[in-house]
């Protein structure tokens, strides 16, 4: 007789869809996005929508704290420890080194308000930085911080005018990953090799890269890293990771400590102010765990894939798809602002339509169910692994429509 046991049921649909990962990875992600069977959704460089797993997993912890109360406590406190090792995965790093952060400008703070500043010290920041990467360091120059704006030529960060800026007081480079508005992607690695031999560190924000491009800080020593989940890794909004290099970890004050920054944690009663010896100092307080189940769901996604077809995979699908959009486009007599150079490429493909008003043209790709952003004066489009050739089709019917 056939089982029909709901547990052989789950394992069976497990097995599928461990096979479909395996021979279909793109259509197995697409599976897993709810947003998928409405929209044809370019605008993970914004919000993003939940994923799958995401969803189901604060569901199921929202079920679980309204029956059940703070019973399944340890739990939740152990899905944010697996949230911090997914990290630590993801770009190869200590597990000391990762410190959960509210958002991507909290991990700004953190390092901008804590760094031992002295007078006549300066931190280099390009120009066109997205404001979290931007007002940190400006808010520094009230202690005698001075902050050199460098300019881009076009949407490029030249890494050579970043140097030339360096002297006998620079402290930092405070630098982007990948431009929120022109999808540049900067030469990480030699920005860092550079920036060591000059004795100045590098502060990356990570939030339009993480998860998407590799990144081993083992081999890229980034000295600090700030991202969050509500873009390109599918999570909420309210839970992000910074990465404090152990070099560096002494250096930078705990400006905000709480029951939770010291070593013993749950001794209320005989409270001793010894910081943790880890990152994980710098969250003084009470976790966001339901965050970090939805996060760690979707983080799941991304290792799974890495995993079964190698570390590049999910870049090179996104910029498999971004360059037939930008062929697509092309093909219409559209200009796009995407680099020449495949290096320096990302998912973000930044488009004008000099007689259309670029409001008004993501008014009308709605009414289509196609959504975009408006950035720089340009119209944004952000794609991800799960978008499709479908996807791209109906973009380009909007822009065909309006030119």
């Amino acid at each position: 007789m056939k089982k029909t046991s709901r547990g052989t049921s789950e394992a069976q649909n497990g097995q599928e869809s461990d096979l479909r990962l395996v021979e279909d990875p793109w259509g197995w992600w697409r599976s897993k996005m709810p947003v998928a069977a409405r929209w044809a959704y370019f605008d993970h460089a914004a919000v993003s929508p939940l994923s799958g797993p995401a969803a189901a997993a604060s569901r199921d912890f929202v079920g679980d704290a309204s029956a059940n109360g703070d019973y399944h406590w340890p739990q939740w406190a152990a899905t944010s420890e697996r949230l911090r090792d997914q990290f630590r995965e993801l770009i190869n790093a200590d597990l000391s080194e990762i410190c959960l952060v509210p958002n991507t400008t909290s991990g700004v703070n953190l390092v901008a308000e804590g760094w031992p500043w002295s007078k006549g010290d300066n931190v280099i920041v390009p120009e066109g930085e997205f404001p979290s990467n931007l007002f940190p360091w400006k808010n520094q120059m009230v202690k005698g911080v001075e902050v050199r704006f460098v300019p881009r030529r076009g949407v490029e960060v030249v890494i050579d005018d970043l140097l030339e800026q360096v002297d006998e007081n620079t402290r930092m480079i405070a630098v982007s990953w990948v431009g929120y508005a022109s999808g540049y992607r900067i030469d990480l690695q030699r920005l860092v090799d550079e920036a060591h031999r000059r004795g100045v560190l590098v502060f990356l924000d990570a939030i339009q890269g993480l998860g998407i491009y590799q990144l081993d800080v083992q081999q890229t020593p980034v000295d600090f890293l700030a991202a969050d989940g509500h873009k390109w890794l599918l999570g909420p909004e309210g839970l992000g990771v910074t990465m404090i290099r152990r070099p560096h970890l002494d250096r930078l004050r705990c400006g905000q400590v709480g029951w939770n920054s010291v070593k013993n944690a749950f001794n209320y009663a005989q409270p001793r102010f010894e910081l943790r010896d880890a990152a994980s100092r710098f969250e003084g307080g009470s976790a966001n765990m339901l965050g970090a189940a939805a996060l760690s769901a979707s983080l799941d996604m991304f290792l799974r894939v890495r995993s079964q077809h190698g570390s590049d995979a999910i870049a090179e699908r996104i910029l498999f798809l971004a360059e037939i959009l930008e062929t697509r486009l092309a093909d219409l007599g559209v200009k796009t602002r995407v680099h020449s150079k495949g290096v320096h490429r990302s998912g973000i493909v930044t488009f004008d339509l000099p007689e259309v008003d670029a409001g008004a043209f993501r008014k009308a790709a709605l009414e289509q169910a196609v959504v975009l952003s408006c950035r720089d004066g340009g119209v944004r489009a952000s794609i991800h692994a799960y978008n499709d050739q479908s996807d791209l089709e109906r973009l380009i019917r909007v822009v065909s429509d309006h030119r």
